[in-house]
């Protein structure tokens, strides 16, 4: 069943025509798809050979990504102490694809658990990186269009609003009054007020690579932006339970506005993306709820 109503899912049929066409230096490798408890919201993901990964996005909001990766990548990654994925090749749009798409290699590794790890060094790990990235040069980077994150949450918080009302006919084991009270908090918190600075948006645990127990890799950079810090501060909501998530906010956490913009940026995509992928993405409807619950503690 598709994500999304407007999905168009690339196939390895495609995929090897396209990189035939376009980069013809590959054509002899396999092409793989990678299995569905590895994909996404945004991309159909197919290794290409032992060493690259072919990203296919599958709905228009995640059209520009490839591009924005092309553009800002090459000048973060020196910067970062961790692999990222800088494309190898940009691939262009053809009569049977719509969009941009990329090649960029393979992280060895795993994803940490999807619904929240105690692991301190891990967590360490991740607000080292997550710092590294907020110092480095913003000028010129991308901002974000209202709504995104990075800007203001009063921009969301009709749709959080909206999200919550749909819930209202569901039983998802939620205290939706107490998740109320706790949006209420979170939008009235006052907005960043320092310089844009660079987040990756989304270190959710399946962005992130780890190897022998350590921060490999962070990948899906399609969040990409400057502005407001609090969603790579989210991060510990998203990934982290326990000491991991104190030690996590103590590292990068500015001032207690900030996490309460950050439980915000948790907890608005929970309430619209329950329903939304309530049958379509069970794995991410859950961690919604789990979101919820999470911001609601952490608020009550």
């Amino acid at each position: 069943m598709p994500m999304h109503e407007d999905e168009i899912r690339a196939t390895t049929e495609l995929v090897g025509r396209l990189v035939a066409e376009q980069c013809p230096q590959w054509a002899g490798l396999p092409v793989t798809a990678l299995p569905d408890d590895v994909e996404g919201t945004d991309n159909v993901l197919f290794r290409l050979g032992d060493s690259l990964v072919v990203r296919m996005p599958k709905v228009e909001w995640a059209a520009q990504q490839a591009d924005s990766d092309a553009r800002w990548l090459p000048r973060l990654s020196p910067q970062l102490p961790v692999s990222v994925p800088v494309p190898v090749h940009l691939g262009r749009p053809s009569d049977d694809y719509p969009w941009a798409w990329s090649v960029v290699p393979w992280v060895d590794g795993t994803t940490p658990p999807r619904l929240g790890s105690d692991d301190v060094p891990l967590a360490r790990d991740l607000a080292a990186f997550a710092l590294r990235l907020r110092e480095a040069d913003a000028t010129g980077g991308p901002t974000k269009p209202a709504g995104s994150r990075g800007t203001p949450l009063s921009h969301v918080d009709a749709s959080a609003r909206a999200g919550l009302d749909r819930l209202r006919g569901h039983d998802d084991g939620l205290d939706l009054a107490a998740a109320e009270r706790a949006w209420d908090t979170c939008v009235a918190a006052p907005d960043w007020g320092g310089d844009p600075v660079w987040f990756h948006g989304d270190l959710q645990p399946g962005n992130l690579v780890v190897d022998d127990g350590r921060l490999a890799g962070v990948i899906d950079w399609g969040a990409l932006g400057v502005g407001d810090p609090a969603p790579d501060v989210a991060a510990a909501l998203w990934t982290f339970t326990g000491d991991a998530r104190a030690l996590y906010r103590e590292f990068v956490c500015p001032d207690d506005a900030t996490w309460l913009r950050a439980c915000g940026w948790a907890l608005a995509p929970s309430l619209t993306g329950i329903d939304y992928y309530r049958h379509t993405f069970p794995r991410m409807a859950e961690h919604g709820r789990r979101m919820v619950r999470a911001v609601v503690a952490e608020l009550s």
